[in-house]
């Protein structure tokens, strides 16, 4: 741990390059293959997925922003003054400052992420923009238990930000106990903010995750290319292409990457064998009513208190209580 500036301080604990190794092995050697999503934020990641949220397909970030922005003072006053916000994912730290700016008096700021250095210069730049307020940057990979520093500030409570649908992510028991250990980590009268993005019409969908100009395609690829430059892999991008479809009785978008033709590839030291057609499986993300996710975060441990949502109905922002 290492002091940056007078308001911040940053706690390493992120997972090895070891398991990042072990993770690529592991999924490659499953039948079906698959890779772990969490492993998309590398530095060109994460830049990709800033330009993904940009993009007029994409509407889950705009229109999580103009709900934090319509509701920013409502959703103040229910948190209330001193509270200690723990931002899960927190990437460029784009989405809080819309709620710092509303808060009253917020004892702390800790902002989640396994993206090391992006984590790193979000933070300071947040904390230079916000000299008052204690920051905390925790490089950790937040999807498995770990313990969070101590805390600077006032005792206030914990309320937990998890914007963006990454929830949506997980699949459904999955979501059940990663609420559950957050519940726990939260601690008694702790809460959260959580973005889940509604189901809709598939043409909407389909077209978020399959835009004109090539961003998700890259961003998907990125994860091969990373294996490459992290361990030593020889994928050649031309021969893997981008495959992202709304599967509406699952109520997910699943995300592929598909060998185009037969080939072997080498990924430190060891030969993985691919088909024509073959599909390494990337991601879900999964969309919920309303009553759905509520149902899960009951499941949880939370009671659901509020949930704001945009006139149009894509996207909504949940409000839980540890129960």
């Amino acid at each position: 741990m290492g002091d940056i500036a007078p308001s911040f301080t940053f706690h390493d604990l992120a997972p090895s390059q070891e398991s990042f190794r072990d993770a690529v092995f592991a999924g490659l050697s499953r039948d079906p293959k698959s890779l772990p999503c969490k492993f998309f934020y590398d530095a060109r990641g994460s830049a990709l997925f800033e330009k993904i949220c940009d993009l007029p397909e994409y509407y889950l970030t705009r229109t999580e922003i103009a709900i934090l922005d319509r509701f920013a003072a409502d959703i103040a006053t229910r948190l209330g003054p001193h509270c200690r916000l723990i931002e899960l994912g927190s990437g460029a730290s784009q989405k809080v400052r819309i709620l710092l700016e509303a808060l009253d008096r917020p004892a702390a700021y800790i902002a989640v992420d396994i993206s090391r250095e992006q984590l790193r210069k979000s933070a300071a730049r947040l904390a230079a923009d916000f000299p008052k307020l204690a920051v905390v940057a925790v490089c950790a990979d937040y999807t498995r238990p770990f313990t969070l520093p101590p805390l600077p500030g006032p005792e206030g409570k914990r309320v937990g930000f998890f914007p963006g649908s990454t929830i949506g992510n997980f699949e459904p028991r999955q979501v059940v106990k990663f609420l559950a250990d957050w519940a726990a980590l939260l601690a008694p009268g702790g809460e959260m903010l959580i973005g889940a993005d509604l189901k809709k019409d598939p043409k909407i969908l389909n077209a978020a995750y399959n835009d004109k100009a090539g961003m998700n395609a890259a961003f998907n690829l990125n994860l091969l290319a990373r294996i490459n430059r992290e361990l030593g892999g020889d994928f050649d991008l031309d021969r893997f292409a981008h495959v992202a479809f709304y599967d509406e009785a699952q109520g997910r978008v699943e995300l592929y990457l598909k060998s185009l033709v037969e080939q072997s590839v080498q990924v430190a030291g060891t030969r993985f064998r691919f088909g024509a057609g073959e599909l390494i499986h990337t991601e879900n993300s999964y969309k919920y009513a309303i009553d759905e996710f509520r149902t899960l975060a009951a499941q949880a441990g939370f009671e659901p208190i509020h949930t704001w949502t945009d006139r149009h109905q894509l996207f909504s922002v949940h409000y839980l209580r540890r129960a």
